[in-house]
C-alpha cells in the first residue's frame, strides 16, 4: 500500500527524503517551493501507482496516492501544520479523518505532542505508543540556563552571548566540533528606538514596529511586508537618536563573527534561503562539516540530525514567551526540547545552553 509523510518544515524535506530514498528507491516530495513542472510530475507519478511513499508539507496530505496505507504526521505538534489562508486547514485533523475514510492508519509522532493530541490519548481515542530512550541509547544532553539578567552589558558589548556560552563556543570549534545557535526571531534588530522621544518606528499599515535588516538596508514590517529604507531621524521628533533594540538572527550572526572571525559560519532563516538549493547546499556544508556553527531561526529546531553537533546555544529562550498568545508558553517548551535534541546524536555528547531573562518560568 501507499504512503504519505507529513514533515513541518521545507528545510527537513531534503534530510528526510534521503533518508527514505536509501530504503524505498523512488520517492514523490511535495511542497511549496516546487515549480509547476515539479509538481505535476511528482503528482502523475504518484496518481499512476508509480510512486509508493510521499513525503512533503503540509499540502501533501491530499496527494492522490493510490491504494492509502498509512499517514505519518512528523512533529504533530508544530504550528506550521495549520494552513491560515483560504482554504483553511490543520493538516494533523485532515490526516486523521482521510485514513479513517480510506482505511489506513494515522501515525502522528512527536517528543513534545500538542495538549490535544495528549488529551485524546489519555481518553483512549488515540492509541499512546512510547519510545522513552534516545536512538543507540543514547544519554540526553545536559541543560544549563543563564540568567542573562546578571550578565554584564556595555555600549561596546550588547550582550548577546553569556560569558558561559562565548567559553562553550569556543572550546567546541577548537575540538573540531559543530554548534548551532538558535533564535527566533529575523533581521538584524526587531524595534528601532528613539532615546530622545522614547518612540517607536512602526509600520504605517500595521503599526508593527519595523525589523532592522541591515544586509537589504531596510526597516521591513514582518506582518504586511511593508519596506522602507532606515530614517536619518526619528519620524515623530526629528532627533537623530535612533538605536536598535533587540537582536535578531543577522545580529547574532555578525556577532559570532566578531567574536570568532576565524569559525565557519552560516545562516539559515526565510531571508537567506529562497530556493530549495539554498536548503541543501547549507544542509550538506554543515554535514560534511564545512561550517563549524550554524545560526538560525525555528528553521533548524527539528529534525535535523548531524553526529558532530555537541553545542546547541538558545540566545534568547524569551522570544516567543511573552507573545499575546494562550499557547506562548507550551509552543515555547516546545521549541526548546525539540533544540535540544539536535545535541548530543552521538558518542560525542552534548551540551544545551538556554539564555533567558525569566529563568524561573515552568517553560
Amino acid at each position: 500500500r501507499s504512503a504519505i509523510v507529513l514533515v513541518p518544515e521545507i528545510a527537513l524535506t531534503p534530510q528526510t527524503v534521503g533518508w527514505f530514498r536509501s530504503r524505498f528507491g523512488e520517492v514523490a516530495v511535495l511542497h511549496s517551493r516546487m515549480t509547476d513542472a515539479q509538481r505535476l510530475d511528482a503528482w502523475l507519478s504518484v496518481s499512476t501507482g508509480e510512486v509508493k511513499v510521499v513525503v512533503g508539507a503540509r499540502s501533501a496530505l491530499f496527494a492522490p496516492v493510490v491504494d492509502l496505507g498509512v499517514i505519518v504526521v512528523d512533529e504533530e505538534h508544530e504550528p506550521s501544520f495549520k494552513q491560515g489562508s483560504v482554504p483553511r486547514y490543520h493538516a494533523r485533523d485532515v490526516a486523521v479523518e482521510r485514513a479513517r475514510l480510506e482505511g489506513a492508519v494515522c501515525i502522528l509522532g512527536s517528543a513534545t505532542p500538542s495538549l490535544e493530541s495528549r488529551a485524546r490519548a489519555a481518553s483512549g481515542e488515540f492509541e499512546r505508543i512510547e519510545l522513552p530512550k534516545r536512538v543507540g541509547d543514547m544519554p540526553m544532553p545536559a541543560v544549563e540556563i543563564v540568567d542573562m539578567r546578571a550578565e554584564p552589558r556595555s555600549k561596546a558589548d550588547p550582550g548577546i552571548f553569556s560569558a558561559r556560552l562565548r567559553l562553550l563556543l569556543g572550546s567546541c570549534v577548537e575540538r573540531g566540533e559543530q554548534a548551532i545557535l538558535f533564535l527566533n526571531r529575523r533581521g538584524f534588530a526587531p524595534v528601532l528606538y528613539c532615546s530622545s522621544c522614547r518612540d517607536v518606528v512602526s509600520c504605517e499599515q500595521c503599526d508593527v514596529s519595523l525589523t532592522w535588516h541591515r544586509k537589504i538596508d531596510r526597516a521591513v514590517c514582518h506582518s504586511c511586508c511593508e519596506e522602507r529604507k532606515r530614517p536619518a531621524s526619528c519620524p515623530s521628533c526629528t532627533s537623530p537618536a535612533l538605536q536598535y533594540l533587540g537582536s535578531g538572527s543577522e545580529r547574532v550572526e555578525e556577532a559570532l563573527r566578531d567574536l570568532m572571525p576565524s569559525a565557519r559560519v552560516a545562516r539559515m532563516d526565510s531571508d537567506t534561503m529562497h530556493r530549495r538549493e539554498d536548503y541543501e547546499e547549507t544542509l550538506d556544508a554543515f554535514g560534511r562539516g564545512e561550517l563549524d556553527v550554524l545560526v538560525g531561526t525555528q528553521m533548524i529546531a527539528k529534525g535535523l540530525d548531524f553526529p558532530r553537533v555537541t553545542l546547541v546555544g538558545i540566545v534568547s529562550a524569551d522570544t516567543a514567551l511573552h507573545l499575546p498568545d494562550f499557547r506562548a508558553a507550551e509552543r515555547t517548551f516546545q521549541l526548546l526540547a525539540q533544540v535540544a535534541g539536535r545535541a548530543g546524536r552521538s558518542e560525542l555528547g552534548g551540551r544545551i545552553v538556554v539564555q533567558t531573562e525569566a529563568p524561573s518560568h515552568p517553560a
